[in-house]
């Protein structure tokens, strides 16, 4: 798959089970639609037939060339607090990911800049030291140049959520992302939405939290952290496909097992930063989901607030198939 002068993703490779990451048509489906629903209530759900022109600027994506994965093994059961599953899947989940690609995207390195910067366990302090808060700055300021971000600040800015100064508006995404809070209660600030959302906690060593994100997942299975144990595929598909472009995903990490856990593939950070940004603002309930229809398959995006900032968000498949759980 490669990435065209447009911005469009050009499939290059097929085959049962390959997975070749987010045409932009389906991308921008997803953003556009959820950013309209928003507008009128917190659940809602309808066929994308007529886009808002407003958020076209969503059209070009800011993606990554060359990402490939394989998502062969369908997730079996694991019972309610057991850490053992099924190894159904063959292979790791990535076959091929062009790192020196991401690497040369400013939002890519900034981001996976972040990702050694947290204690995984729950009820751990966390320290942010000089260097850390610089680098949180750094991701913030290069997601702020990409068009996904600039589009989700005019929107903010319209719809009264967000101030005009872009100044301002770094400062509210560090206190939704990045502001410590305590999501142990026996600890100390011990937990940030970026954390949760992108990186990944573990609860008392007994369940893995949060990470939501395919370049940590990536990076942590290349580094043999995380063993991929199978997907959930959509109703009537015995298999993903090229079209899907959210996984519910099984796997281990840390020792633990994640059951299911839902996560784009492919997208960049500035994507599921400003989506998810827009969400969480643009509701005070708790939980806010939002339920949109690409083509085929049916999407849930979810978000939770923890006081003023996120305490956990993802996309899920409601069209999934639950015949193997």
């Amino acid at each position: 798959m490669c990435l065209t002068n447009s911005g469009a993703w050009i499939p290059t490779v097929s085959g049962r089970g390959l997975i070749t990451s987010f045409p932009s048509r389906s991308v921008s489906q997803v953003c556009l639609q959820s950013f309209s629903a928003m507008q009128n209530t917190q659940r809602y759900t309808q066929s994308m037939q007529t886009p808002c022109s407003q958020f076209s600027c969503l059209l070009h994506l800011h993606a990554v060339v060359c990402v490939m994965c394989f998502a062969q093994g369908r997730a079996g059961y694991v019972a309610q607090g057991s850490n053992y599953a099924r190894d159904n899947a063959k292979a790791p989940l990535f076959t091929y990911v062009n790192e020196d690609k991401l690497k040369g995207i400013k939002t890519y390195l900034h981001f996976m800049n972040l990702l050694d910067n947290y204690e995984v366990s729950t009820g751990v302090s966390e320290t942010v030291t000089s260097e850390e808060q610089k680098e949180n700055m750094l991701f913030i300021d290069s997601i702020m140049e990409t068009n996904v971000m600039k589009c989700a600040h005019k929107y903010l800015v319209r719809k009264g959520q967000s101030q005009s100064d872009p100044g301002q508006f770094k400062k509210q995404l560090y206190d939704i992302w990045f502001r410590l809070y305590h999501r142990d209660r026996s600890g100390g600030e011990d937990s940030c939405g970026f954390e949760h959302v992108f990186v990944g906690e573990t609860k008392f060593d007994r369940e893995i939290m949060g990470l939501h994100n395919w370049i940590q997942f990536y990076l942590q299975e290349k580094h043999n952290h995380i063993d991929y144990k199978g997907y959930k595929a959509r109703q009537g598909k015995d298999t993903p496909d090229e079209d899907d472009h959210v996984l519910n995903l099984q796997f281990s990490w840390k020792g633990l097992v994640k059951a299911i856990g839902g996560s784009f593939i492919g997208v960049s950070p500035e994507f599921e930063m400003a989506l998810f940004t827009i969400i969480f603002l643009m509701s005070t309930e708790k939980r806010t989901s939002v339920v949109v229809k690409v083509d085929e398959y049916v999407l849930e995006l979810v978000v939770y607030r923890h006081r003023g900032s996120i305490g956990t968000s993802y996309p899920t498949l409601l069209s999934s198939n639950h015949r193997d759980l």
